[in-house]
């Protein structure tokens, strides 16, 4: 069992102060959080892509290169790369490049990201949605099975029998398939035997239980070995000293940032009772002290059946100070109960992995 932090490197303004912290500044707390993340035991940590003034992760692969050599053993990973909007060969590059830097410990995580800030800054138009992200993962994965790779498709420039550099350490750089909870994207998880990221960010987690079946199933019919496919879960949260805590610090900025998307893309207000509503056992949000996160983790593991737990954090602007806190207890109390209760499981259920 896997458990790990991803960030959107927030640069959106406290809730407290009115200020915003800069690019720069933010990026560099990043790099102590991944180095943080890495002494305490945890297992990967993911940034994401965005190309907009609220977020400063547009480039993934350099932030995650800037703390490689600071860490030993924490796997880096994008989370996620927006594959439509990205040229395949670039991309492979870099990602070979931070294995190469970590020596062996880069993944990539491809999804279509739930912004689309990227489509217009690179030139791609929105109609092209579902092909773009369909022929750049075809090439991508292309690019990882095969030193030499001849390429002729619609959105990017052919090539014939061409080398792509550096190599990764490992024999097969690692592609996760993310998804929002779209049965299409699951089944094409599936038949492409990938591993995958489901994105559960409210409402019931209970109610992605289906597509387990739905993946596996498609793999099977594809030819793989389902029981080797991997599922990592990525939900928002945050840990402290106490529930009570945790709750009071995490709602303010969690309460404006959701405000302000939700603005976007049509939401209705966010408001303590939501964010309460999602902290109970069978809700979204993962926030409170170190039992209640690590028991919650539990229980929606033996529902879902996933391997790697993701905690996104923070989400808006929260103090340096108290996101470190925060890695500090997952690492150091909520990945060894969360390990411990589900290998006890494991073992009397009879599962292996």
């Amino acid at each position: 069992m896997e458990i790990g932090v991803d960030t959107f490197v927030e640069t959106t303004p406290d809730v407290k102060t009115g200020e915003t912290i800069s690019h720069a500044q933010r990026l560099r707390q990043v790099v102590e959080e991944i180095v943080l993340a890495d002494q305490v035991g945890l297992d990967i940590f993911g940034v994401g892509e965005h190309h907009r003034k609220e977020f400063g992760d547009s480039a993934t692969a350099v932030i995650l290169a800037a703390a490689a050599p600071m860490t030993t053993r924490i796997r880096l990973t994008s989370s996620v790369t927006v594959l439509s909007a990205a040229d395949p060969v670039r991309l492979f590059q870099q990602f070979a490049t931070l294995d190469g830097i970590s020596n062996g410990r880069a993944e990539i995580i491809a999804g279509r990201g739930s912004m689309v800030d990227a489509f217009p800054l690179f030139g791609y138009d929105l109609k092209d949605y579902d092909e773009l992200f369909e022929e750049k993962l075809e090439l991508l994965l292309k690019l990882r099975d095969s030193e030499k790779v001849s390429w002729n498709g619609v959105h990017r420039p052919s090539f014939t029998n061409l080398g792509v550099y550096p190599r990764p350490v490992q024999n097969q750089l690692p592609v996760w398939l993310g998804s929002g909870g779209n049965s299409a994207s699951v089944i094409r998880a599936g038949v492409l035997g990938l591993p995958l990221v489901l994105a559960i960010i409210g409402g019931s987690p209970l109610q992605f239980a289906p597509l387990v079946p739905l993946y596996k199933n498609a793999a099977t019919r594809a030819g793989h070995d389902a029981s080797k496919l991997k599922i990592a879960v990525h939900s928002l949260g945050f840990v402290a000293d106490s529930t009570s805590l945790a709750a009071d610090k995490y709602f303010p900025p969690t309460q404006a940032s959701l405000n302000y998307f939700g603005k976007e893309r049509g939401w209705g207000h966010y408001s303590r009772s939501n964010f309460d509503a999602a902290r109970s056992l069978e809700g979204a949000l993962y926030v409170g002290d170190a039992e209640t996160v690590a028991n919650k983790i539990v229980y929606m593991r033996k529902h879902l059946g996933f391997s790697r737990f993701f905690l996104h954090l923070p989400v808006g602007t929260m103090p340096h100070e108290e996101v470190m806190r925060a890695i500090e207890l997952l690492g150091t109390e909520v990945a060894p109960r969360v390990r411990e209760e589900v290998a006890k499981w494991e073992a009397e259920e009879g599962i292996s992995r």
